[in-house]
């Protein structure tokens, strides 16, 4: 199936994700586990949500995980990996290298280094670099999902106001 998405099959891939993760924060969710991996496709690409395991009820758009178990390095915020804490902010850090997986045809992100590499890269500020099949707005979105400062899910535009 390489090569075989159209750029609308694959914008739209991510806005059901999009409007996935946005009714999962209005309902005060925290995923922590956004990726492609994470995502059921059907034969006519919608794209659901999945593997909940993670996910977390809030009432003040944060969740300090106390013991620090484990989490998808390469998916996850700098916040997550300094402080253990997950928000809205780092649901909306992963859904950027979401759309990064999807742009890249389901390549793995950071697919040739370590855990403590990508820390290290991050750290430094360094990004995952434009995918080639990202148009240049997709490519500034995936940019506004990984600054430091973020802000929620819903903030992404969706089918109802694009």
């Amino acid at each position: 199936m390489k090569g075989r998405l159209s750029q609308d099959t694959m914008l739209g891939m991510c806005l059901d994700v999009s409007e996935g993760m946005a009714y999962l924060e209005l309902s005060n969710f925290l995923h922590r586990d956004l990726a492609a991996r994470n995502c059921l496709v059907s034969k006519n690409n919608e794209v659901k949500i999945s593997d909940f395991g993670m996910t977390r009820f809030v009432l003040d758009d944060q969740y300090t995980s106390s013991q620090c178990s484990k989490f998808p390095v390469k998916w996850s915020a700098p916040e997550v990996i300094k402080y253990c804490k997950f928000s809205s902010k780092s649901d909306v850090w992963s859904f950027g290298v979401l759309m990064w997986e999807v742009y890249n045809e389901g390549r793995l992100p950071y697919e040739n280094r370590t855990n403590g590499e990508v820390v290290e890269s991050l750290n430094s500020g360094l990004r995952l670099l434009k995918p080639r099949l990202a148009p240049d707005a997709v490519h500034q979105l995936m940019e506004w999902c990984w600054k430091e400062v973020g802000t929620g899910i819903k903030q992404i535009p969706s089918r109802q106001n694009s």
